[in-house]
């Protein structure tokens, strides 16, 4: 099984910077010339589909099968039902089988107060953003049942990380259940894939493979700053507080058995301005990891 993974394309017009439908269009590209057998992005491709119809619609129309998972941004703009009916989601998450094995796609864009979890919807994590990143019990239920109930090996997808220390915020009780299914079948769950953090990293966890995917398009930075010429200042609202590359980045990842193939990609940055040149710092995260123009390669087997 081959597919496309990417995250955090942020598409906003005149907001953010990026590289739009042509950037789309490379990555499909790339994934007709390797044979992909799907692509799919792990969140923030937009911040409100209904306002790039266009562009969505370019990203599910492609002939090979294009899927979704939600970000903490895709519902900004525009309501989470509205949100699953432009991505044309089947549920906010889902599974599908391909080439021998189970893809799980989760959604933890909840907040949790007051013994309540609240979804995502119109920027309404913004008030709660201390308690966001949750998955409701519900969920964690159904993610049980379908990695059991899986004749096949299990590669989860999400937004947020279930390997992060600053993820997903009662992530033990996802990886619980993962290892509590790989003791019971070894191998049940092969590999955790998440956006989000606009970092590259791959962890092997209790015999996983955990892999935290760079953005497509941006990093952020909260001190602003002026790198970039004048005029495109003044037409990008955010750009301030951006570096930008100038090609989307991806990953292809082949599986085989408990072989992991991880072929990534590399970007020079927007007119030359590196994330230095505009935080004055090399850009290490919470997790003590690197911004990076690039997502690495690999190859790992799992024993």
């Amino acid at each position: 099984m081959k597919f496309l993974v990417f995250s955090d394309f942020h598409h906003e017009p005149g907001v953010f910077h990026g590289t739009g439908i042509e950037g789309i269009r490379l990555m499909q590209k790339r994934a007709e010339e390797e044979g992909c057998d799907f692509i799919i992005q792990l969140g923030d491709l937009c911040h409100g589909a209904e306002f790039v119809a266009d562009f969505v619609k370019e990203y599910n129309d492609f002939h090979i099968p294009s899927y979704h998972a939600l970000g903490n941004h895709d519902a900004e703009f525009t309501s989470f039902e509205d949100t699953l009916k432009y991505y044309n989601m089947p549920a906010e998450y889902y599974y599908f089988d391909n080439g021998g094995y189970r893809i799980i796609v989760m959604n933890p864009n909840y907040y949790y107060e007051d013994g309540e979890y609240t979804r995502f919807s119109l920027a309404n994590w913004l008030q709660h953003n201390a308690a966001r990143d949750h998955i409701p019990p519900e969920q964690l239920a159904w993610l049980e049942k379908t990695i059991a109930d899986s004749p096949y090996p299990c590669i989860i997808m999400s937004h947020q990380s279930f390997e992060r220390v600053d993820g997903v915020k009662n992530r033990q009780a996802v990886l619980d259940i993962i290892n509590a299914a790989n003791q019971r079948k070894k191998h049940s769950v092969l590999m955790c894939i998440n956006g989000h953090y606009h970092r590259d990293n791959i962890r092997i966890l209790d015999g996983v493979c955990y892999f935290d995917v760079n953005s497509a398009s941006i990093d952020w930075i909260d001190k602003k700053h002026h790198c970039y010429p004048d005029e495109m200042h003044e037409q990008i609202r955010k750009l301030g507080h951006l570096v930008v590359f100038e090609k989307p980045l991806y990953a292809i990842v082949t599986l085989e058995g408990t072989t992991i193939d991880i072929k990534g990609s590399s970007s020079e940055m927007l007119c030359g301005v590196t994330y230095k040149d505009a935080a004055g710092t090399e850009g290490y995260d919470r997790c003590g990891r690197k911004f990076t123009q690039y997502i690495q390669s690999a190859n790992i087997t799992l024993g």
